[in-house]
């Protein structure tokens, strides 16, 4: 006689923290619910809930109702309650690794402060799964993950292996009918015999996917609680046929881990956030599938693709600030801070990263009140890094002369770079040796010079406030009575005691002899100039302006006009790499090593009406890919950098027609009307560096459409590489497809995105797609849409949520896009690309000189590590030292390469080797001074 069947009820909600509608609208609700939830589960020890894997929903709630972190630390503790891991549920593929990490230990930290954390990485919602989380995972000493979306057709059972890039293997659940309502239905009347009804129908369901062993039901849907007096309907639906109990997420894992698991769990637990010379682990897969890699298909559940290009300016606000707050204030605190003055301003940025991480917050798929708050708090992540720099180095800036600068190379390796610096006009720079530097531009601005009375001349004194003035800071003044002149001198900073009395005294000691005084306000003229600055691994250094004959010559970038044919080019040409601005606007781009791509910019705009989630073009589509004019001219030519720029304007229709809203079109169309769009792009080229930057340029006025820039490829590809979240991931031209949405092929792409010979390095997470049979790389610029949902969206099935206007998604304005196009032969790990990459991505910074005295000698702070190996690359560097100051940096690296290969760290204290294996993320402490 078989056993019968045993249905675990988890009952728990999905809380979209803001979606359709804002963070704090939703916190209203969710108060109301767990206000209700909390009671339900102290009243009966044998209600369970699972608050949806994500600490925020806690924190949200006891924010508003502190008196009740009692009962929830009593039913966490008592196994009633699951908390954790995450901080929030991130979508994985438009944050970094970094944050993903950082993500897991807040929650983590938090779920364990307030009873125990649920050890299960759970991931109901999020729109396919990054292929590092099994590794990710790992790093926190969780070995087991809950998966919806995403899943590939491959996967025929509720259990399969899911490995990552570097050979760590998770066993993982599949939630198949339903996903994470799947059993949401079985409740919906209070009735035992229609609870059992309802229940051996969910059942037999699962067995289609399950033939054994106990069924994981989960009860619950989006923003809701459990109906009152679940214990005794569970109870009451029992019978000898088929038993059914609840409890957590944690608890059913817990119940029926395999031994393998249990093993594995035992492994993970120890080696957790370890040094990485620790193997992966890598389970015996018999008898389940073994997926490896990302989880993207859209063959069991829409993964919605959309969302990786609506409202494009979250991604790429998000984006700057990770690197920001990453890799540069937190190293810079590390190496050069004391702990206890940046680390709560770190730790308020880190939650904000996280927080904005979410997977409808970033998407840009929720109104626009909800994108406005996510926008806030990226923006406020963004000024806690920036403040955090500057608290640290500002006191080492101030002893750098006025006119100079302090500049910080985010590197672990020394490099040679053209920074752009702000400095008086006709000054020479130096850094120990001579600089060589080029002038861009010279500024030299008068604000006013106006005629004023002498009973008037209070009414513009007035206009000073303290030393500033038309913001700017008064650095010289003078009241010259036989000439009637007032003259202020204005620079960025400046030391000077002043006091606006002192020149109202001036003033009036020249008795009855002016009739009126000419005030005279003009700032110090000042130059932008290219300098290049050599700096040590994650090190400081100094550059003070000197006298003008101090300068050196530098290195040729040479720029040419030529003529050939019918076409006049515009060459920029450093030894390393040669691009050609053609009369059409287009780039024609030859590396050192002969790699050449011709046509390279072509803008591509089209029809759009899909929704925030997926892109729908419309049913007759007007592809506009031609210019109207063009124009071209050079920026600027000089031994460090060259620039040219072309301007082409575009008609681009005005909006787009849904079928039968115009006089009963058949299809959806795009209107008539146009809009005169002038793109800018401008092609710049510095020396040393192998590849080009571009940056593209539009004021968008047009709605329902999305623009995407076309660079055709030196070869075909049939693969794309794509780096994000700690890999690179290798994607076919094509996706699977097989549930209820278009299996368009874009892709996201974090840092850079490579086929066929050319890279693209990016400076914000983008969407990307290999068109023209592998010929060209499509890379989406703009994607401007009006409703959060379509509810006949043409490229999908099902609504994705409700039918409301986001008129900020159709995203006017400026639009600006920066990039780099780097050229390689053979394979993209064989080249320089990963260098290429850390180069564009992570420029150098400057502060200026504070210091009024010309004289002073910098005082430049010891620091650095550096850090080696073949594609070695560097993710974070954050103090843990009782007292700041780099005595131990924690630092975390990672094997992005396809080969084996060995980290060194170097300190003034120490030298580590490294082995590490492909793909592996190591973290390990490094020491760079003696502790007391």
């Amino acid at each position: 006689m078989s056993e019968p069947a045993e249905l675990v009820i988890v009952p728990h909600t999905h809380w979209d923290r803001e979606w359709y509608q804002p963070f704090q609208r939703f916190r209203l609700r969710l108060v109301t619910v767990l206000d209700r939830l909390l009671a339900q589960l102290d009243a009966d020890p044998r209600a369970r809930f699972t608050l949806d894997g994500q600490t925020a929903a806690i924190d949200d709630y006891l924010e508003i109702r502190p008196e009740q972190e009692q009962l929830v630390r009593s039913l966490t503790a008592r196994g009633q309650l699951a908390l954790g891991p995450w901080r929030v549920l991130a979508d994985s593929f438009l944050c970094s690794g970094e944050n993903l990490l950082r993500n897991l230990e807040i929650g983590l930290r938090r779920a364990d402060d307030l009873g125990g954390a649920m050890r299960i990485g759970y991931l109901p919602d999020q729109f396919g799964h990054a292929a590092q989380l099994p590794q990710i995972l790992r790093h926190a000493g969780i070995e087991t993950a809950c998966v919806w979306r995403g899943v590939p057709a491959a996967v025929h059972t509720t259990e399969f292996w899911w490995q990552a890039p570097d050979g760590t293997t998770l066993r993982t659940r599949y939630l198949p009918e339903g996903g994470y309502g799947g059993a949401a239905g079985v409740f919906s009347e209070a009735d035992a015999a229609v609870v059992r009804q309802r229940a051996e129908e969910h059942v037999r369901a699962l067995r289609r996917w399950q033939p054994e062993g106990p069924l994981l039901g989960m009860y619950g849907t989006d923003h809701s609680a459990p109906v009152e007096g679940l214990a005794e309907l569970v109870a009451g639906a029992a019978d000898g046929s088929m038993r059914i109990r609840l409890d957590t997420l944690a608890g059913f894992f817990d119940g029926h881990a395999s031994p393998d698991a249990a093993s594995a769990a035992r492994g993970s637990a120890a080696s957790a956030g370890a040094n990485v010379a620790a193997r992966p682990h890598i389970a015996d897969a018999a008898g389940s599938e073994v997926i490896r890699g990302e989880l993207r298909s859209h063959a069991r559940a829409n993964i919605l693709p959309g969302v990786l290009s609506s409202r494009i300016d979250l991604k790429q606000a998000l984006s700057r600030a990770e690197r920001l707050v990453e890799r540069y204030a937190e190293p810079v605190a590390a190496l050069y801070g004391v702990r206890a003055a940046c680390q709560p301003f770190l730790d308020l940025a880190w939650r904000r990263l996280v927080d904005s991480s979410c997977h409808d917050s970033v998407t840009g798929c929720g109104v626009d009140g909800t994108a406005e708050q996510v926008a806030a708090r990226i923006g406020e992540a963004d000024d806690l890094g920036r403040g955090v720099v500057d608290l640290v180095l500002g006191p080492v800036a101030d002893t750098v002369p006025d006119g100079g600068h302090l500049v910080f190379n985010p590197s672990p390796w020394r490099r040679a770079e053209v920074v752009v610096l702000d400095v008086p006009a006709g000054r020479g720079l130096r850094a120990g040796a001579h600089v060589p530097h080029q002038v861009l531009e010279t500024v030299e601005e008068t604000f006013a010079e106006e005629q004023v009375a002498p009973g008037e001349l209070d009414r513009f004194l007035r206009k000073v406030h303290g030393r500033e003035l038309y913001g700017r800071q008064i650095a010289a003044w003078q009241v010259d009575a036989r000439a009637a002149t007032i003259a202020f001198e204005l620079a960025p900073t400046s030391e000077l005691v002043f006091d606006v009395a002192d020149v109202r005294a001036a003033a009036a000691s020249t008795g009855a002899a002016v009739e009126r005084w000419c005030v005279k306000v003009r700032i110090q003229p000042r130059a932008k100039v290219a300098a290049l600055v050599d700096v040590g691994p994650l090190g400081l250094t100094a550059v003070t302006a000197v006298a003008a004959a101090a300068g050196a010559p530098a290195p040729p970038v040479a720029l040419r006009n030529i003529a050939t044919g019918r076409r006049a080019l515009s060459d920029l040409d450093n030894g390393l790499i040669h691009v050609a601005l053609r009369s059409d606007g287009l780039l024609d781009v030859l590396a050192a090593d002969g790699t050449h791509a011709a046509g390279l910019g072509v803008i591509v705009d089209g029809g759009d009406l899909g929704d925030e989630y997926n892109y729908a073009p419309p049913g007759r589509d007007r592809i506009v890919d031609s210019p109207d004019e063009i124009w071209n001219r050079e920026r600027w030519n000089g031994p460090l950098t060259a620039s040219l720029e072309s301007v082409r304007w575009f008609n681009w229709p005005t909006h787009g027609v849904p079928a039968g809203t115009s006089g009963g079109n058949a299809v959806s169309v795009r209107a008539e009307a146009v809009h005169t769009t002038e793109l800018s792009t401008r092609v710049e080229l510095r020396h040393g560096e192998p590849f080009v930057r571009l940056t593209v340029a539009f004021d968008n006025r047009s709605d329902d459409h999305r623009v995407r820039l076309h660079l055709p490829l030196p070869r075909p590809a049939a693969v794309s590489h794509a780096e994000g979240q700690f890999a690179v991931v290798d994607r076919p031209l094509h996706a699977e497809g097989g549930f209820g949405e278009r299996p368009v092929p874009t892709f996201p792409a974090y840092g850079w995105v490579a086929a066929g010979g050319l890279a693209v390095l990016l400076d914000h997470v983008s969407e990307y797609e290999l068109v023209d049979d592998g010929r060209t790389l499509a890379l989406t610029l703009l994607r401007s849409v009006g409703l959060l949902s379509r509810n006949d969206n043409a490229w999908r099935e099902e609504p994705a949520g409700p039918q409301l206007p986001t008129p900020g998604a159709q995203c006017h304005g400026v639009r600006t896009v920066e990039l780099g196009l780097y050229l390689y032969a053979g394979e993209w790990h064989e080249s320089g690309l990963l260098d290429a990459a850390e180069r564009y991505r992570h420029p150098f910074t400057a502060l200026p000189g504070r210091s009024q005295n010309p004289d002073n000698v910098p005082e430049i702070p010891d620091g650095g590590i550096e850090i080696g190996g073949r594609g070695v690359v560097l993710s974070s560097c954050r103090d843990v030292s009782d007292n700041g100051g780099g005595e131990a940096a924690e630092v975390r690296l990672v094997a992005l390469t396809p080969e084996p290969t060995t980290a060194t760290i170097t300190t003034e204290q120490e030298h580590q080797h490294m082995e590490m294996r492909p793909w592996q993320v190591a973290t390990t402490v490094a020491r760079s001074a003696s502790e007391e």
